[in-house]
Formats: C-alpha cells, structure tokens, sequence
C-alpha cells in the first residue's frame, strides 16, 4: 500500500513533505518500524514530526534561557540501511537503529508478516512498477515530462490506481472453496471491498455529500 507520494527531487524539503503527510494519514499513529536509507534529512524529519517537545525550566540566573528541543518518544523505532559503493557497485550494506532500541526492532520484526530484517526492499520494489506503469520514469527515454504538473499528474494517477485498480499476486487469500480470491493493496488494507475498474476510480466522487 502506498500512503504518501510527495513528487520531485529528493531534497531536504520533499522529505519533511512526506513525513508530514504520513503522520496525518495515519493520524499520528507510531508505526512498529519506521526505515529508510541513510539519506540524512529523514532522522530531523522523522523527530520533528513525531517527536516530544522539551522545554527546560529556567534557572533565574542571567542570560538567555535553554532552547526548547524535540526528544523521540517512547514507542518511536526508526532505523536506517546503510549502503557502500564502489565504482557504482553495493560492497557492503550496514544497518544503524536511530531511535528505539534493537530489542524493539527485534520485536518488530517478528511481528511482521512479510519480513525479517531491516531493509528498504519494499519501496526499492516499488520503483520498479513505478517506471513500468510510469513511461515519463523510465529510463533513457524520449517520453519524459516536459511540463511539471502533468509529470506530478500522472505520477499521483498511477500510485492511487495502483493501490486500488492492481490486483498483487503476492497479497491473494483463498477463499471458504479454495479458490484464490484477488486483492488489490486497498483490499488488504481494509478500504476496498473489490478491485476497481480505472473507470470507477476516475469517476468516483473527489467530496461526497
């Protein structure tokens, strides 16, 4: 399931972008493991958003008081996947926990249904469909944008129709017969009952009254 698309260049300005837009889909809820890569505008991104606001008491003595600051709080497991090149090849792939503790990491990954290790597989995967169905992504090609707003169009098109018009191989569930039953990432994620048409999504009402 794809939650927040935040279109362009990676900067440290489009990074608190999709922070923010995450927390507030999903209302503030920690996730059991947050991960990246070692990009670092995400650790001050991530702790801004989520983070415990600490103002110090005053003293009384002369002089400009402490700054308030921001502390990750408890419940808070980010970790990152650090990668090496050389000469354009990964050498070595490191793992570093940021906030929380390995002991939380650990058990949030034994909670988990789909992996055991800190990684960035899934939205590393994620690129891949995104070029496919995205030909203004592929590369080396002469279909690329030539105006923003229809490369930021599209792009919000084919994530929100992968969510609901893509039945995923990997998340299909047997029926009460046995048979395999189709899932879309919004089926499993408990906000669709079906896998829609393109048709149907592109109609669908943007406000209901």
């Amino acid at each position: 399931m794809i939650i927040s698309v935040v279109p362009g260049e990676r900067t440290a300005e489009n990074v608190v972008a999709v922070v923010e837009d995450f927390k507030r889909r999903t209302r503030g809820r920690l996730m059991n493991l947050i991960t990246t890569d070692g990009y670092p505008a995400y650790e001050e991104a991530i702790l801004n958003a989520y983070g415990e606001t600490i103002t110090p008491p005053r003293t009384g003595k002369r002089g400009r008081p402490k700054a308030s600051y921001k502390v990750a709080p408890k419940g808070l497991t980010y970790a990152v996947v650090e990668k090496t090149r050389e000469k354009g090849r990964v050498v070595g792939i490191d793992t570093r926990v940021v906030f929380g503790t390995k002991a939380a990491v650990v058990a949030a990954l034994e909670k988990s249904n789909v992996s055991r290790a800190i990684n960035t597989s899934f939205v590393e995967r994620q690129n891949g469909p995104d070029r496919h169905r995205n030909a203004r992504k592929a590369r080396k090609t002469y279909r690329f944008s030539k105006d923003w707003r229809y490369h930021e169009s599209v792009t919000y098109f084919t994530m929100y129709v992968y969510n609901f018009c893509w039945p995923v191989r990997t998340l299909r569930i047997k029926d009460d017969e046995g048979c395999w039953q189709k899932r879309s990432p919004a089926m499993a994620a408990g906000l669709a009952d079906h896998v829609w048409s393109i048709s149907e999504w592109l109609t669908f009402p943007a406000v209901r009254h």
